[in-house]
């Protein structure tokens, strides 16, 4: 539901099939990424028409979690590797992957060797590119906003921006706002 994301790519899919493995793409997967049945099939995936079939497999790679109405085709000792989001998930979840014995591997959680989280950090400077150019999105005339550009134009200042937080989402909406010519302004802690 509202996911545009896809876990592998058709440039994935190719590199591991040609190192031997075998990729069961759900069909429909990768349309609101947009990438095809077609893209995916010519990568060397095999196109499921069930989810049946995709849970047929050892290991699932999912971006979003495991949803409850999908645990009744997990395998058991089945490996998923997908965002979990512990907080947020009840007790009744938990101990359906312990039933069926489901090694759960959250994208969340996985760390380099120098303790950093290398999956959230991407997924942070996708968030903070993307923040801004929604931002201008909503600005523009076509949006009904105030019909500003971020940059300014010759003889207009720039718009300014406000960003709370300097973690890494704010660092890369700085960058963002910085380089489309906004004059920003960061606050954090």
């Amino acid at each position: 539901f509202q996911e545009n994301r896809v876990a592998l790519t058709p440039e994935s899919v190719a590199l591991l099939v040609n190192n031997g493995h075998k990729i069961v793409v759900e069909t429909g997967a990768g349309k609101n990424a947009n990438f095809t049945d077609r893209d995916f099939s010519e990568a060397g995936a095999e196109i499921a028409y069930t989810t049946k079939r995709v849970f047929e497999a050892n290991i699932i790679v999912k971006v979003a979690p495991l949803a409850l109405n999908e645990m009744v085709h997990t395998q058991l000792n089945q490996i998923i590797f997908s965002a979990l989001h512990l907080p947020t998930v009840g007790k009744n979840y938990l101990e359906a992957l312990m039933q069926r014995k489901i090694t759960a591997l959250a994208y969340e959680y996985l760390k380099d060797e120098a303790g950093a989280y290398p999956i959230v950090r991407a997924i942070s400077e996708i968030a903070g590119n993307a923040s801004l150019l929604i931002a201008a999105e909503y600005l523009s005339r076509t949006n009904n906003g105030q019909g500003l550009l971020l940059g300014g134009i010759s003889g207009v200042p720039p718009a300014r921006v406000v960003i709370l937080g300097a973690g890494v989402v704010g660092e890369f909406a700085t960058r963002t706002a910085l380089g489309l010519g906004a004059e920003v302004r960061v606050f954090d802690r």
